[in-house]
């Protein structure tokens, strides 16, 4: 198990994820379908080309919040977390397009004791996502519900 106990973590701590992702056409049209979402700026080319001033099909917003939020699983929670209580702050500066590869970072912005729960703690992350270009394209503070090291 890869992931720390709420103990581990410092507010600052800065984790650049090795793990990186090209994204296909596959992934966004196999999320969008999953998800519901018939917007056809994700699913249709020939609609892009003429309604969207990029001409092309923009990758689902949601699936890159995910990718960059998936991708820090492994180096911060890991089998240690207990669930995610919520996501704020979302924002997405930049479009992502098929081809586009995806870099992660995640700074640990907070921690907060558990009130209710004496083996359990709250760490607020930000995450980053950047494209090849190094521009950001996706930004999304969350809070997990850590567990505390076995006693």
């Amino acid at each position: 198990m890869s992931g720390l106990y709420f103990e581990e973590f410092e507010v600052g701590m800065e984790f650049k994820h090795a793990l990186t992702r090209t994204i296909t056409e596959m992934d966004n049209v196999l999320f969008t379908a999953l998800t519901h979402n018939p917007q056809p700026l994700h699913l249709d080319a020939e609609f892009a080309k003429e309604h969207s001033e990029f001409k092309k099909p923009l990758v689902n917003s949601l699936f890159t919040l995910g990718l960059i939020i998936g991708v820090s699983v492994g180096d911060t929670t890991l089998g240690t977390t207990i669930g995610n209580l919520g996501m704020t702050d979302c924002r997405f500066k930049n479009p992502v397009f098929h081809g586009d590869t995806i870099t992660s970072k995640t700074n640990v912005k907070e921690l907060r004791e558990s009130k209710s729960r004496p083996n359990a703690g709250l760490v607020v992350f930000e995450h980053y996502g950047h494209n090849q270009r190094g521009e950001e394209v996706a930004y999304c503070v969350r809070t997990a519900f850590m567990k505390k090291k076995p006693v």
